[in-house]
């Protein structure tokens, strides 16, 4: 039987969240590593660009962050379960920052930099699937949904600032010094969440823990979601949402040039996104449990519709505010998120939530690539409008066919 999380008494939003024992020192580690990782991607890049002078190698930074996930993410799943999930998250943090540290050791080849960085890349979806795990343990029903919604406002925010600062750093110290901090970053993540967080019970302490075990119970998971439609629905339409609207921040720098601005410009068009996505959450979060369940339908619509607007071309402004609004659909989790909760095991959903994460990523990152190789022989604006199109329609049919639309 999937367990109901008991109903929150008195204030849900997010000061409910950071008042609960252990919160603060959990959402301090999330900024922290936060910080850290893009900081280093940017100084990973340049540092590899410099020893190179090969675009390519240096982009495959960031191959190498998102494709990690759809492995790590499918084979470890189990291991958010059999473990208590504290303990995962420290020695997955444990674990970066030895990765990250080692990449300071001289003369490292490029392979190697690459590698390790794939190893902090499998193990991200198992973290964030452990520390999903760990929150439902810690926070009721309607609570929990609005830790969520933090952890990725502050995802964005530093997405917002992260890259910004990432560079100016890496002229103001160099690549290697930014590395060190995040290696640093991990370990007082490792710190806050080891001493400062509540323990919470792995979901699924007898399981075996050999490597083979642990792989045929991850693919038990995956099993088990496939056979639950109206869970699957619910997943799916989490990794729809944002999937479909990552072309806007794919095809930024493209639609700039079609808009015959300088390149330079296009940051505008990525803080509008990343911008909305905060202020969604920040609003949707103040409001009941029941209004954010009856948002999920508009939200979801919302987070495509505008998209449709770039197939008539629009100025970067007012483009911008398109993709404020696209990103403001994506607060809809704060609606599924109990829905999932719901509907799910309590000794699975470790694994559930990290195949969500790893799904979420993977198709992030499979869209972006298809609609960049789409915008070198169409107009970005068209091909923006068409995932728009697609998006919409994939959305609805999902939303109309879950537990959203009861």
């Amino acid at each position: 039987m999937a367990r109901t999380l008991p109903p929150t008494r008195g204030a849900t939003g997010m000061g409910a969240v950071l008042r609960a024992p252990g919160m603060p020192a959990a959402f301090t580690a999330h900024a922290v590593s936060m910080a850290g990782t893009l900081a280093a991607e940017v100084a990973l890049s340049i540092l590899i660009f410099q020893r190179t002078s090969s675009a390519f190698l240096s982009a495959l930074v960031l191959v190498c962050s998102f494709l990690p996930y759809a492995v790590g993410g499918t084979l470890l799943s189990s291991l958010a379960d059999r473990f208590p999930p504290r303990r995962v998250l420290v020695c997955c943090d444990l674990l970066s920052a030895a990765c990250i540290a080692a990449m300071l050791a001289p003369g490292l080849p490029v392979l190697a930099l690459l590698g390790l960085l794939l190893v902090t890349g499998f193990v991200a979806p198992l973290f964030q699937g452990a520390r999903a795990a760990g929150l439902s343990h810690l926070l009721d029903a309607n609570v929990f949904p609005v830790a969520r919604s933090l952890l990725r406002t502050i995802s964005q925010t530093a997405v917002v600032s992260g890259f910004a600062l990432g560079s100016a750093l890496v002229a103001a110290v160099g690549p290697l010094w930014l590395l060190a901090g995040d290696a640093a970053s991990f370990l007082l993540s490792a710190a806050l969440i080891g001493w400062g967080t509540q323990a919470t019970p792995a979901a699924d302490p007898d399981g075996e823990r050999t490597l083979r075990s642990v792989v045929r119970a991850s693919a038990d998971g995956l099993r088990s979601l496939r056979g639950n439609p109206p869970l699957r629905r619910l997943i799916l339409l989490t990794w729809a949402v944002p999937g479909f609207s990552a072309v806007g921040d794919g095809l930024a720098v493209a639609y700039t040039a079609q808009a015959c601005a300088p390149v330079t410009a296009a940051g505008v068009l990525f803080t509008g996104y990343a911008a909305g996505t905060v202020l969604g959450e920040l609003l949707v979060a103040r409001l009941r449990p029941g209004a954010r369940g009856s948002l999920v339908l508009p939200l979801v619509l919302l987070s495509q519709l505008p998209l449709i607007i770039f197939a008539f071309g629009p100025p970067l402004p007012l483009a911008a505010a398109l993709l404020l609004l696209s990103g403001a659909g994506f607060a809809c989790n704060q609606g599924i998120d109990p829905l999932i909760i719901r509907a799910s095991e309590p000794a699975l959903r470790g694994r559930l939530f990290t195949v969500q994460t790893s799904g979420l990523m993977t198709l992030q990152g499979v869209v972006i690539a298809v609609s960049g190789a789409l915008g070198s022989h169409a107009r970005p604006g068209l091909v923006i409008a068409a995932f728009g199109v697609l998006g919409a329609g994939t959305v609805l049919w999902l939303a109309l066919r879950s537990p959203v639309s009861e």
